[in-house]
């Protein structure tokens, strides 16, 4: 008798987490990536989940590429190989903006956990147009990203930014597309978690902005999250910065726009202070 409740009671427990799993509530077997990034983690329920492929997303000089050099900087302190690939600055002014907030990049780099590497945008569009050639035009082909370099197996990858890739198909939205694509699909396959910075100007998910067309509105749609970091701008002329993770999949988000920052120590996310409450305005430091 005793052993035959006990089995009903087992059953009862594997029904009961069977069902959490079913409910969503629970995930045991997923993995989550933290930022590090003050007050930021709070806006997930749990984190960023493992291999997803999440945009930065944002305007001129909101914070994109602070964002994602000191999530970089917070993941390889924890360990985590990370590989920061840029399109547009040189890796010298990337290492000066971290070593402005205090950061120490070049020990990490060292110690080989941080790559911070310059690619040209062009070798990327010369690449896929080959392929393409090769495969005679058609789409079910296998682009690999030979850019990753081969002696390093990052964990997370930073890639600012895919505005400069896309200017690089200039006229050739369909290649870019297809580039895009098998990336996503690469990324995917092993299970790196990535940044993908891309310059908005007018994000299309803003209220007001039906006729502005954004250019490779596919990527949105192809990513696991967006990230979106805004200017703001308050009636009474001053300025301000704002953040919101607009979709995160397979996790459970705030859904809100929320204060942020740039002080002397990096990007900081105040995540019970809505942009609303005007008082909470904050010039950058730095």
């Amino acid at each position: 008798m005793a052993k035959r409740n006990k089995r009903k009671a087992s059953k009862m427990k594997i029904s009961k987490k069977i069902s959490k799993k079913l409910d969503g509530k629970i995930e045991h077997n997923v993995e989550h990536v933290k930022t590090f990034i003050p007050g930021f983690d709070e806006l997930l329920e749990h984190g960023i989940p493992k291999g997803n492929a999440v945009l930065v997303e944002g305007g001129p000089g909101s914070g994109k590429t602070i964002f994602c050099l000191q999530l970089a900087y917070n993941s390889c302190k924890k360990g985590k190989k990370v590989l920061y690939m840029s399109f547009e600055e040189p890796e010298v002014n990337l290492i000066q903006h971290m070593k402005n907030f205090g950061w120490d990049p070049e020990a990490l780099m060292k110690k080989d956990l941080l790559r911070i590497k310059r690619f040209n945008a062009l070798d990327v569009a010369r690449s896929v147009e080959a392929l393409l050639s090769e495969a005679k035009k058609e789409l079910l082909i296998e682009i690999q990203p030979v850019f990753f370099p081969p002696d390093f197996n990052p964990e997370i990858v930073c890639v600012d930014s895919l505005t400069s890739i896309s200017s690089a198909f200039s006229g050739e939205e369909s290649r870019f597309r297809i580039y895009m694509e098998q990336l996503f699909r690469y990324l995917e396959k092993t299970k790196i978690t990535s940044f993908l910075i891309r310059e908005v100007a007018n994000p299309t998910h803003v209220g007001g902005n039906a006729g502005y067309v954004e250019k490779g509105e596919a990527i949105s749609f192809l990513s696991d999250g967006i990230i979106v970091i805004y200017n703001v701008i308050y009636s009474n002329g001053t300025r301000g910065s704002a953040v919101e993770v607009l979709k995160m999949r397979g996790e459970k988000i705030a859904k809100k726009i929320v204060l942020s920052d740039i002080t002397k120590r990096g990007f900081v996310v105040y995540p019970k202070r809505g942009i609303s409450d005007s008082s909470h305005i904050k010039h950058n430091l730095c």
